[in-house]
């Protein structure tokens, strides 16, 4: 490499006789040089082992050997070609440009600290993506883990960039950043809370993605997309993404559905208030008019039996609906939701069932359901909830009951125009 600056020189000093510019000139052909040199050596290299890896990768049958070559991770052993290029300039620099050979050896060092940080950059994402391909990793994402063990590779990869930079002894580096701990564990906040609440959301279990969660204090309701180190993507089913700090699923009020999809069952808990007027004991007409149902002539008939009997034991008149045992129009339309539920294919048996009155109001007696649906889908859950109460409503007037409603505008009409033809 001498000699070639040598000669760079002596052949532009034929031209001119300023030695400066000559130096100065022999100096930038020779770094253009290595440069090419470097380049040239670079893509061929690359070449070469982009080649031979993919051939070794299709004859195994493992599967991270292909996630490595995918995340290019031997495409980094060809930058090993540049670095010994210019590690080797550096000591055939003549003596006028000594400068030279200080700037390219600091240059190779440079070189090989960013090659390092490369390598094991692509190394952490391959370990990501062989990780994923298990199925225990959706349960337990390390995601968080990978990014904070990045971060402190670039954080010590930069302090080893500017100990070549400046010349100075990585060690008493690391020794003065103990005086910045403090501004540092300012800095880094973020990413400390997140690396915490990552322990705890993988050791606990409490969410992965893929779980429906909800966070009102963020407005967030839908899928987690992704975890990361410092914050969590939630698409919300209205197609918005939310993103919320890792730290909040832990340190706030977080509901994970979660164990709703695995239980096989979406619950229905919902209430019909009936016009507390229209609740009597149920008379021989309507008894006999309720016998037709297919679904509750067998529970008439049984409960009417045994009213009977009772009422017969104690030597009490059939018309003392006060003192004996009568039926009343919603006890019998009780049992006749249990067993119209319990009928359905689409509602649960297996899991929590329950028909029951709620404590009376100004607004009627809430008559509530609490079952569960096989179909956890949300419109399929929906459309299956309107269904039942489109028939709760549809056959309550057959045991003479009625729905509360407060009074509309057509009811005060419907009102005036009786008034008016009674006058």
């Amino acid at each position: 490499m001498s000699t070639y600056y040598t000669w760079i020189k002596n052949l532009f000093l034929d031209f001119s006789q300023n030695e400066q510019m000559a130096i100065l000139f022999a100096a930038v052909v020779v770094l253009l040089s290595i440069a090419a040199v470097s380049g040239i050596s670079h893509l061929i290299l690359r070449s070469a082992l982009r080649g031979i890896f993919s051939k070794i990768v299709k004859r195994t049958r493992f599967e991270w050997d292909d996630i490595l070559f995918k995340n290019r991770v031997f495409n980094v052993l060809a930058h090993v070609a540049p670095v010994l290029i210019i590690r080797w300039a550096a000591h055939f620099a003549g003596d006028d440009i000594a400068w030279m050979a200080e700037a390219l050896s600091g240059l190779a060092k440079v070189y090989l600290i960013i090659i390092l940080i490369s390598v094991f950059n692509r190394l952490l994402n391959s370990s990501l993506d062989i990780y994923q391909t298990y199925p225990f990793s959706k349960a337990r994402p390390i995601k968080g883990y990978i990014q904070l063990m990045k971060l402190l590779l670039y954080f010590v990869g930069g302090i080893f960039l500017v100990s070549v930079l400046i010349s100075k002894d990585p060690g008493k580096l690391f020794t003065g950043l103990g005086a910045m701990a403090a501004v540092l564990l300012f800095v880094f906040k973020d990413p400390i809370l997140g690396f915490i609440a990552s322990i705890q959301l993988a050791a606990n279990k409490m969410v992965k993605p893929g779980d429906w969660i909800s966070l009102p204090s963020y407005n967030a309701d839908g899928t987690v997309e992704d975890i990361s180190l410092t914050s969590v993507k939630v698409q919300n089913w209205d197609k918005t993404i939310t993103t919320i700090p890792t730290y909040a699923l832990v340190s706030g009020s977080m509901t994970n559905w979660i164990g709703m999809e695995e239980s096989g069952g979406r619950r229905i808990k919902r209430s019909i208030n009936i016009d507390m007027t229209t609740v009597r004991f149920a008379d021989t007409e309507l008894l006999e008019h309720l016998r037709k149902f297919s679904l509750i002539r067998e529970y008439v008939e049984k409960k009417e039996e045994e009213v009977r009997e009772y009422n017969k034991a104690k030597q009490l008149d059939e018309r003392d609906y006060v003192s004996g045992r009568r039926q009343t129009n919603l006890g019998i339309f009780r049992k006749y939701l249990e067993a119209y539920l319990h009928d359905h294919p689409l509602v649960h048996d297996e899991m929590t069932f329950l028909v029951r009155h709620l404590q009376p109001t100004e607004k009627g007696i809430p008559v509530e359901i609490y079952v569960f649906s096989k179909d956890q889908r949300w419109a399929n859950y929906e459309e299956l909830q309107a269904d039942i109460f489109d028939h709760i409503l549809a056959v309550l007037p057959e045991f003479g009951l009625r729905v509360f409603q407060n009074p509309s505008g057509e009811d005060f009409r419907n009102l005036k125009q009786v008034n008016n033809n009674e006058a």
